[in-house]
C-alpha cells in the first residue's frame, strides 16, 4: 500500500509544479453599468472571448452566469447591442442559405426535438437569424461551434428562458 502511495505521489506534485490552466477568468463577475445606461426589463450580455453569458434582472436583485457556445469563426460574429424580441420553447429550425451552401448535408427544415440544434428553447434577437437558444449537443458548449449564435445548456437555458423579457436588451462583445 505504502508503495501505490509513493507512486502516485510524484504525479500529484508534476501536475501541481507544472504551468497552471484555469478557466475560472470566463466567470468572473461583470458589472451592467460597463455596458448599459439602465436594466429596464433587464439585461444580458454575452462575451464571446469567454464564452459567458451574463443575466441581470430589471430590479438588479437577480444576476446569473451561463458558459456558452460561441461562433465558429470570426466572420459568423456579430457583436453590438440588440434585444430580445420573441421567445420560443420547442423552437423548429431553418438553416439559412449561407449554413446550407457550407453544409450541403443540412436540412431545408428541422421540427422541434431533439436533433434540432436549438435545443428546447430560444430567445430570438432583433437581428435576424441570431438567438440564444439551447442545444441537445453538450459537447459544444465552451468551444467555436456555432453559425453566429449563442448556445446553453438545455437546462440553463430553461432556466434563462423562465426570467427574461421580451424586451430585454443584449449586447454581444
Amino acid at each position: 500500500m505504502a508503495g501505490l502511495m509513493a507512486l502516485g505521489a510524484p504525479s500529484i506534485l508534476r501536475a501541481e509544479t507544472g504551468p497552471v490552466r484555469h478557466n475560472a477568468s470566463s466567470f468572473r463577475t461583470r458589472d451592467w453599468r460597463d455596458h448599459f445606461d439602465s436594466l429596464g426589463n433587464g439585461v444580458i450580455v454575452a462575451d464571446l472571448t469567454s464564452r459567458a453569458l451574463h443575466y441581470w434582472s430589471g430590479d438588479g436583485t437577480d444576476y446569473r452566469l451561463y458558459p456558452t457556445t460561441v461562433p465558429m469563426s470570426e466572420e459568423l460574429t456579430r457583436r453590438g447591442y440588440t434585444e430580445v424580441v420573441r421567445k420560443r420553447v420547442g423552437p423548429d429550425w431553418t438553416p439559412t442559405p449561407d449554413m446550407r451552401r457550407r453544409d450541403p448535408d443540412l436540412p431545408a427544415y428541422m421540427p422541434p426535438g431533439p436533433g434540432n440544434p436549438l435545443g428546447t428553447h430560444a430567445m430570438y434577437l432583433s437581428w435576424p437569424a441570431y438567438l440564444i437558444h439551447g442545444t441537445h449537443d453538450t459537447r459544444k458548449i465552451g468551444r467555436p461551434s456555432s453559425s453566429g449564435c449563442v448556445g446553453l445548456y438545455n437546462e440553463h437555458v430553461a432556466e434563462l428562458f423562465a426570467v427574461v423579457r421580451v424586451g430585454t436588451k443584449v449586447r454581444l462583445l
